[in-house]
């Protein structure tokens, strides 16, 4: 193996200390070279060598030049013979190193189960960690399969443990409608329903959704059993259901089936609330862009347009000032035209009129047809705020709940929440003339509100993830350690200096480009359209010479070979699929087939 080892790392891992030296040049001659390497190998990797071609060659030509000769050519009888064996023993004494014991490996698999399971580490980190444990308190570790078994073991007993304190804490009536649920997997509340997605934004979907996350809650699920292991153990969890069908969980053991589906549904609670906010958002943004459009396309046809109306205006008022005394049809409709005139007046009157002529579109859209997922929502979804100047639109929907099986149309305005809820260009449209509040209007105002302050998450909704609590979102140890995760962060906590801080970073960032972009030259300024700064596209940047060489290479060794036989070749030589774990409780091939496939799903034997 010929690696090519910088100076620092050669000095670093591979240099002889004179304690070295005394304890190699006790033996033999013959066998100090091939002790050294084993010597200063363990030291800095941990354990001994496996194979020769682990060995780097200059690794192996800097310890030859400190042992004061030439290099002799070493062979896997130098580590795997008698005196091999002997050498390992004389190093791990040498070093203070001592072999596993039964308590030690008791005391391993302990801090296996206490400290490793409950972060949900995959079984590559967690034989690292412990491999670092022995290495830390001078263990001479057991075999990498070893420490393999072990983990495996321990994380396999602490899934069972935690999905059995899951299915412990879940009721009987709980039990049988999971279980039913994946008996009839296709129904309403079937596992297969469970983990569909959503779908497109439409009425009918935002219904469907909701109706799974009211079966779930009506579950009543341990919530807070999620909190146990470590958010690594739920995601696996969840991705596991998720990939299995009906009847490969219903081969599983009944407490463990319970389990599984029991953590796969409160993860998918907060997911599928997560979905039905964001159907929320997009159905009411939907109503306002498709009433708008209408409306606009409304005015366009109905209005045409009046150019020239500065210029107008001058000839009125030149007739006007010539012949003060005369009448309007003498004066003024020979220079503009009746027609004109009360094209300008319809004008004028239809953009005054926009917002109002919107909301009513969206009143009728709303009424006729999405009016419907009002209960649904209110019924599944908890809101609430951490600000109190937005607690009157939460007021509203609790007003709005309280009401929902009155069939009045119009409300008396007492007990209403108006203020902060509906914005002065809607008023008029919510409230008529005698007071009274057009219900399903305020709904609608209500949903809009609702809307802006959930993208501003000013209003959070519980069970919710990315729509959860903003307070949740820092360390749970926040405010003791305020001080130090702001140092971490390298911020201030004065709120005058951070603010300070930014307004002078963008005063100098706005200088700078204004000092610059009237001298480069792939920027224009435009005075007309949407978009009125225009960048000339970059030029590709030229690929690097190391790639252009690597390439250049491949296709001179391997002409028209194909990118997924080059990576199973990879696979093959290097053997890295073992550092990938499945989430699926079975594979379909052993590992030692599985990079054995060609591309057209043969196996190569």
């Amino acid at each position: 193996m010929s690696l090519n080892i910088s100076i620092a790392d050669l000095a670093r891992d591979w240099s002889l200390s004179f304690s070295d030296l005394d304890f190699v040049n006790a033996r033999s001659i013959a066998t100090r070279l091939g002790l050294s390497v084993q010597l200063k190998f363990f030291a800095s990797r941990g354990y001994f060598i496996e194979k020769i071609s682990d060995v780097p060659d200059d690794a192996v030509n800097y310890l030859a030049e400190q042992l004061g000769g030439a290099r002799s050519a070493l062979s896997a009888d130098d580590f795997s013979s008698r005196s091999g064996r002997r050498h390992i023993s004389e190093i791990l004494k040498y070093l203070g190193f001592r072999r596993m014991t039964r308590d030690d490996r008791d005391v391993l698999s302990s801090f296996i189960a206490s400290e490793l399971c409950p972060k949900g580490l995959q079984i590559g980190s967690m034989i690292e960690q412990a491999f670092l444990w022995c290495r830390d308190r001078k263990i001479f570790e057991p075999s990498r399969q070893e420490l393999n078994r072990l983990a495996r073991t321990e994380r396999q007993r602490f899934l069972d443990t935690f999905l059995g304190s899951v299915v412990a804490r879940l009721a009987p009536e709980t039990i049988a409608m999971m279980k039913s649920s994946l008996e009839d997997a296709d129904g309403p509340r079937g596992y297969n329903t469970m983990n569909a997605s959503a779908g497109q934004v439409s009425l009918d979907n935002f219904l469907a959704v909701t109706e799974r996350l009211a079966f779930i809650q009506s579950l009543k699920l341990p919530r807070s059993m999620l909190l146990v292991p470590g958010k690594g153990w739920i995601d696996q969890i969840v991705r596991r259901v998720g990939g299995e069908r009906a009847s490969e969980m219903r081969r599983h053991a009944p407490a463990r089936q319970l389990g599984l589906y029991a953590v796969f549904l409160m993860a998918r609670e907060a997911q599928i609330t997560d979905t039905i906010i964001d159907l929320l958002v997009e159905t009411v943004h939907k109503i306002t862009t498709r009433s708008k459009r209408k409306v606009v396309a409304g005015i366009a046809r109905d209005i045409e347009k009046v150019y020239g109306k500065e210029r107008l205006l001058v000839d009125i008022a030149t007739a006007a000032i010539d012949e003060p005394s005369g009448r309007v049809c003498d004066v003024i409709f020979p220079v503009a035209g009746q027609a004109k005139l009360a094209a300008v007046i319809k004008e004028y009157r239809a953009k005054g009129a926009l917002d109002r002529r919107i909301y009513e579109v969206m009143r009728g859209s709303y009424a006729s047809h999405y009016r419907r997922m009002l209960p649904k929502l209110l019924s599944v979804l908890e809101f609430r705020s951490n600000n109190t100047a937005w607690r009157p639109v939460l007021n509203a929907l609790e007003w709005i709940k309280r009401t929902l099986d009155d069939g009045s149309r119009f409300v008396p305005p007492f007990g209403v929440p108006v203020d902060d809820v509906i914005p002065a260009k809607w008023r008029s449209s919510v409230i008529d003339e005698k007071g009274r509040i057009n219900r399903i209007s305020y709904e609608l105002c209500v949903l809009s509100q609702l809307r802006d302050c959930i993208r501003a998450k000013e209003i959070w909704v519980v069970g919710a993830d990315r729509y959860r609590n903003p307070d949740d979102d820092l360390p749970r140890d926040f405010d003791d350690k305020r001080a130090s995760y702001y140092s971490a962060l390298n911020l201030t906590q004065d709120a005058r200096t951070f603010t300070a801080i930014i307004k002078a970073e963008m005063e100098r960032e706005l200088r700078l480009l204004n000092a610059e972009m009237p001298h480069n030259r792939h920027v224009r300024i435009i005075d007309q359209g949407e978009n009125r700064i225009s960048i000339t596209p970059f030029q590709p940047v030229p690929e690097p010479h190391g790639l252009v060489s690597v390439k250049a290479e491949i296709g001179r060794r391997w002409p028209m070979t194909e990118l997924l036989d080059v990576l199973k070749e990879t696979a093959l030589d290097t053997g890295f699929l073992s550092a990938f774990e499945t989430s699926a409780s079975r594979v379909a091939l052993q590992q030692d087939k599985l990079g054995r496939v060609d591309k057209e799903g043969f196996q190569i034997t």
